[in-house]
């Protein structure tokens, strides 16, 4: 499972001005992201923009990506939602070639128990091609997949693997240290708090500022892993006031803006997203700037 230590980016699906998928800035972007030095892709999360692509759009995303990386990098699918059958149903379908994992948010809206929680990702894991890591960010869903679900589920199903973690609750994380089956990965889901994560075992993080920074937080995760806290804390004190610009009104419209600044594709979202304010604009566009000419 070590293919999945180190940076993984929740790429961004760019899109035209009329808001068809750009293939060529989709292509600029994982080359981009390669020559970077991350470790693995993870196209189609909800940083992509899945709740408003379709169906024949993510299973053209996938098969392109999969064709443009022609393993590289590893590889993980976006496949989450909140109706069970139709996740297990797309899962099924899920053309695997070129992948390694599949990353499942948890249900969003429902607000289901724990057990339905357990329930779900069961019904998931027993049928799913590939290894699956599961996905919490309660700030998104509005239901939170606690500890003692996490440590069940990484017990029960050799097949889940990990959990991208973003509840930004250190007693959960430390609760899932304590209990968690050897090998199970904790990766971090939340930028700002990658580092302190890490201190306590994470083994890198499912990234969205790297997909406009991909070497400056490849470099800060790798010292991590290194145990190299000194040199990494200066890293990601540089990475702070970019990070905060990007989520300041909203991922991934933040850093959409970084990567039109870099020339690597256009800062078109699809509704009900919206461009952030030209305020905001400026503001990332300076710090994208800044480590263009490294000041």
């Amino acid at each position: 499972m070590n293919k999945f230590y180190g940076t993984g980016i929740a790429i961004v699906t760019p899109f035209h001005a009329d808001g068809q998928v750009d293939y060529d800035g989709l292509k600029n972007l994982i080359n981009y992201l390669i020559d970077g030095g991350v470790e693995y892709l993870v196209p189609i999360g909800t940083t992509g923009e899945s709740a408003t692509l379709s169906s024949e759009e993510k299973k053209k995303v996938w098969a392109f990506i999969a064709d443009i990386v022609k393993g590289r990098v590893n590889l993980v699918a976006g496949i989450g939602g909140n109706n069970t059958a139709e996740v297990i149903d797309q899962v099924k379908k899920f053309d695997i070639t070129g992948y390694d994992a599949i990353l499942s948010v948890s249900p969003a809206y429902n607000k289901p128990t724990q057990e339905g929680i357990y329930q779900h990702y069961k019904a998931i894991a027993e049928h799913s091609p590939l290894p699956l890591i599961l996905y919490n960010v309660p700030g998104r869903t509005g239901s939170n997949v606690s500890a003692d679900t996490t440590v069940r589920l990484a017990h029960d199903f050799k097949n889940i693997i990990g959990i991208k973690e973003a509840s930004g609750n250190f007693d959960q994380l430390n609760q899932i240290m304590l209990d968690k089956p050897e090998g199970f990965l904790v990766i971090s889901g939340d930028d700002p708090i990658t580092l302190p994560m890490m201190a306590l075992g994470a083994v890198g993080a499912i990234s969205v500022i790297g997909n406009a920074l991909p070497r400056q937080t490849s470099d800060m995760i790798r010292l991590c892993l290194a145990n190299d806290y000194k040199a990494a804390q200066k890293l990601h004190f540089k990475l702070i006031d970019f990070t905060r610009l990007c989520f300041a009104e909203g991922s991934p419209a933040g850093v959409k803006i970084a990567l039109k600044q870099l020339g690597i594709c256009g800062d078109t979202v699809r509704l009900p997203l919206v461009q952030v304010s030209s305020y905001t604009a400026d503001q990332i566009i300076r710090e994208t700037q800044s480590f263009i000419t490294g000041q």
